[in-house]
């Protein structure tokens, strides 16, 4: 294994679970931290799974800034994106000629907003991640269940094919205990998980509740597969048909443990909420094409009052 040199921008759950797997797996791996550093810096990066095993990161790999950062084969940015207008720059510094960056973000056309921003030379590629990790204090990540990986190419350099690029991707997580898979349409792919991200995300958040008892309860149970249906037909709209059992797929992928999206999480800490690229995006490409989406467009100005709201008070308790 050729040992490649990574830097992880927004190392929280997401970017704190993958960066580790691939440092475990032997690449130089570095972190860029910014609400937990002075933890981090002083006692390392602590990741728990019973399924993959504990791991802890020496402060020694933990940066507050790009500056301080080695040059990079490869850039996975994690962190939300409510940050992504300030993201280019640091991607930019931190990245070696001829770079990957891959984006584990979730929501739509994340990749189209970012890659006008990147310098000419870098390949931009887009991951989602089916993976149930949370921080449960400064610097400490906590796994409880998946791990899979769906990356698709988006854009680069000339010279170069999606399908060289997804072979190299490929390879980086040789070694690692993910379960990466290539995908050919990066557009449907990120249509397929808002069919899940749409309703739980914002239900959760509205209902103040777990994914347990949102399916529990019949009236939940049913807006939930409305808006899977919607969002479905939205991306219909779009040029995205999804396969005949999209659905039935996302549905099936429900059935899990109780859980908080990450949403719900930004919520309760007083964190700006994902709306721009969860909801607020497949709404503009949807009425763009001649569509409407009714009921995630009363999710998604809900979500924006509560978020306002919510914005306001953690400005006055500042």
């Amino acid at each position: 294994m050729t040992t490649q040199r990574i830097a992880v921008i927004g190392a929280g759950a997401i970017g704190g679970f993958y960066g580790i797997q691939l440092a475990k797996a032997g690449h130089a791996v570095q972190f860029l931290l910014r609400s937990d550093f002075s933890v981090a810096r002083e006692h390392g990066l602590r990741l728990e799974s019973a399924r993959l095993g504990d791991h802890h990161v020496d402060p020694q790999h933990i940066f507050a800034a790009v500056e301080a950062m080695q040059p990079c084969d490869w850039v996975l940015v994690s962190a939300k994106t409510t940050s992504n207008p300030c993201l280019a720059p640091l991607i930019n510094r931190v990245a070696a000629q001829g770079a990957r960056v891959l984006l584990l973000q979730n929501g739509l056309a994340v990749e189209d907003e970012l890659r006008p921003l990147l310098r000419d030379d870098l390949h931009l590629l887009g991951g989602l991640c089916m993976v149930i990790v949370h921080r449960v204090a400064a610097a400490r990540i906590e796994h409880s269940a998946g791990g899979r990986l769906s990356v698709g190419y988006h854009s680069g350099p000339p010279g170069h094919s999606a399908g060289s690029e997804l072979a190299a991707c490929a390879t980086l997580f040789d070694g690692t205990a993910i379960d990466l898979v290539p995908m050919v349409d990066l557009a449907q792919a990120r249509w397929q998980k808002l069919l899940v991200n749409i309703p739980f995300s914002g239900l959760s958040v509205l209902l103040d509740s777990g994914t347990r008892k949102l399916l529990d309860l019949p009236e939940t149970c049913t807006l939930l597969r409305e808006l899977m249906e919607e969002v479905a037909a939205g991306a219909a709209v779009c040029g995205q048909t999804l396969p005949p059992d999209s659905v039935e797929v996302a549905w099936a992928s429900t059935d899990r443990p109780d859980y908080y999206p990450s949403m719900y999480l930004d919520f309760h800490a007083r964190r700006p909420l994902e709306l721009h690229a969860m909801y607020a995006a497949p709404l503009r490409e949807v009425a763009r094409a001649g569509g409407q989406m009714p009921k995630v467009e009363m999710l998604y100005q809900t979500l924006r009052f509560i978020d306002e709201r919510n914005q306001q008070m953690a400005a006055s308790a500042a």
